[in-house]
């Protein structure tokens, strides 16, 4: 797991704050869940609860869902009235299935190998209602890779409650597992003028072309309902909303 997700929660907390404008978010993806009429969620990869509690304060049932203990931990903090589990994307069961599932910020780019991504489309269909929808986006390869190659770098700077941030990013294209890119971060807060090092992170992230995804959804059981283009505050991004038959 990403450093960025546990040593550096609380970086994590602050910067995104920052980077996602998480009411867009929420006006983005809540009119797919009301038009399906689906208002019992589960959130995949729900991170320190942003956006789950702007879902709970508008009356959905909610479920918030992450690998990092830390980040729940942050969650559960700031949020009362959601249930915020720790759970493997690739292979979870909950209490009793949802009628819809919500996999936002790209996190299916940290799962490199098809199997893994099957697993995951396997999970999400057996913890959903029948007529239950999947909605999920993805870094669209045609058009994040050209633009990588052509900068590299990644620096942005962030205030939150008083202090002074700095990331400095580099993606690097590694094809040979796939269309991968390796990312190495570096995270400072400014101290008595000065940038005092916080931490690294590193991680390797996957990119999909839209064919690969449609393909992957229809051999969980999936039937794809939409493709909608989104805008990103770092990457090109499609939404997919599948159905369980």
């Amino acid at each position: 797991m990403s450093s960025l997700y546990t040593q550096l929660a609380q970086v994590y907390e602050a910067m995104y704050h920052t980077f996602m404008d998480y009411p867009s978010e929420y006006h983005f993806y809540s009119p797919i869940f009301q038009k399906h009429n689906k208002k019992n969620l589960l959130e995949i990869g729900s991170g320190t609860g942003n956006l789950a509690g702007i879902f709970h304060k508008n009356g959905y049932q909610y479920i918030g869902m992450d690998l990092s203990e830390e980040m729940i931990a942050i969650a559960q903090k700031k949020i009362q009235g959601v249930d915020f589990i720790q759970g493997d994307m690739r292979s979870f069961q909950l209490k009793a299935p949802v009628t819809g599932i919500l996999m936002p910020g790209r996190t299916i780019s940290y799962l490199k190998h098809n199997s893994e991504v099957k697993d995951t489309f396997t999970s999400a269909y057996k913890n959903l209602q029948s007529g239950g929808i999947f909605c999920f986006d993805f870094i669209d390869a045609e058009r994040f890779l050209p633009a990588i190659i052509r900068d590299k770098n990644v620096n942005h700077e962030a205030s939150y409650q008083g202090i002074d941030y700095l990331r400095k990013g580099v993606w690097t294209l590694d094809l040979e597992q796939g269309m991968t890119v390796n990312w190495v971060a570096n995270y400072y807060k400014k101290v008595a003028g000065e940038w005092v090092a916080l931490g690294e992170d590193t991680s390797i992230l996957r990119t999909f072309l839209k064919e690969e995804i449609r393909l992957l959804l229809e051999l969980s059981g999936f039937m794809l309902k939409e493709i909608l283009d989104k805008t990103s505050y770092a990457y090109p991004t499609y939404v997919m909303v599948a159905e369980k038959l």
